[in-house]
């Protein structure tokens, strides 16, 4: 048995479809309100703020994903994240099960040096402090050889279905739509994305390979790196149009925060815009060479419709 906790995001989805086409059918889906992938998927509905049910939901696992998401608040992640995690590490302990984690770079120094698995974490702001915490909460149980787990970490997603994050809706969504992109901060600096279904397929690949475990792996992207200027001009060359842009200045963020909650959690990312992104999955890709990557080019054709 496999099971996905958090499972009705696009990461946990095809993760689902990497599990059930290349590993086992024997496949329980866990969150409060779970829904079939496959007609043999087990769907368990618990909330992994419950210690009690979220034992139950992990009991009888060989290994357990945990892949869930909040929405991008603050005070919720300070509440929930690290009991969700608390209560992930004692079930997972209780019943002898593998632990992979999908996480993110939050915790990352904000800066243009590249970032790789032993990188220290420097986190600003709260929701990156909430990141730091939950994933050295797992690192010193690995280090204490309490649990058999690993962490698998994702820059920024762009990606079909569900994905969700700024730039597929401040780029990809509005060029789709016909509108003008609206570029945060700066349309000049390097951008590392992941094509949300290769950070499925290489969870579920890394989390099945007995020799990852007790490691931080950083998920893998096509590691030619694009501005938002050069995403723009592919996607004209996709779309066949010739596609302007909108830079919005981090003080526009600062201001709209002033009126908009979510305006203002989002602005705790912007200065990650300001500089080159340069996440670097070389480690992935090393152990892994035969795993095919999705091109940005690729990933965008397929996002917008256009052919190879």
């Amino acid at each position: 048995m496999h099971t996905v906790l958090g499972a009705n995001g696009q990461i946990a989805e095809e993760l689902t479809h990497y599990l059930h086409d290349n590993v086992t059918h024997d496949l329980r889906l866990v969150s409060r309100h779970p829904r079939r992938v496959h007609d043999t998927d087990q769907l368990v509905s618990a909330n992994l703020m419950d210690a009690t049910g979220t034992a139950d939901a992990v009991k009888g696992s060989e290994i357990a994903y945990l892949t869930v998401g909040l929405p991008i608040d603050s005070a919720l992640w300070e509440r929930q994240f690290p009991v969700m995690m608390a209560n992930t590490i004692a079930a997972c302990q209780k019943h002898d099960t593998k632990l992979v984690f999908f996480d993110n770079t939050y915790m990352y120094p904000r800066t243009s040096s590249p970032q790789v698995e032993d990188t220290r974490f420097a986190p600003v702001g709260r929701k990156a402090t909430v990141r730091a915490h939950i994933a050295n909460m797992l690192l010193y149980q690995m280090r204490n050889e309490t649990i058999e787990a690993v962490i698998c970490r994702a820059p920024e997603f762009y990606g079909p279905g569900k994905t969700k994050s700024l730039t597929n809706s401040a780029i990809f969504d509005r060029i789709k739509q016909g509108k003008r992109p609206m570029v945060p901060v700066s349309a000049h600096t390097e951008r590392s994305l992941i094509w949300t279904p290769d950070a499925s397929r290489g969870m579920g690949l890394i989390g099945n390979t007995p020799d990852a475990y007790g490691q931080t792996w950083h998920l893998p992207i096509d590691p030619r790196r694009l501005t938002y200027q050069e995403m723009i001009e592919v996607s004209g060359e996709i779309t066949g149009e010739d596609i302007g842009y909108t830079t919005i200045p981090a003080k526009v963020f600062a201001v709209g925060g002033l009126f908009n909650q979510s305006v203002k959690e989002a602005s705790e990312l912007l200065p990650r815009y300001r500089d080159d992104n340069i996440f670097d999955s070389s480690k992935f890709t090393t152990r892994f060479p035969d795993f095919e990557v999705t091109t940005y080019r690729r990933g965008m054709t397929d996002l917008l419709g256009g052919g190879e």
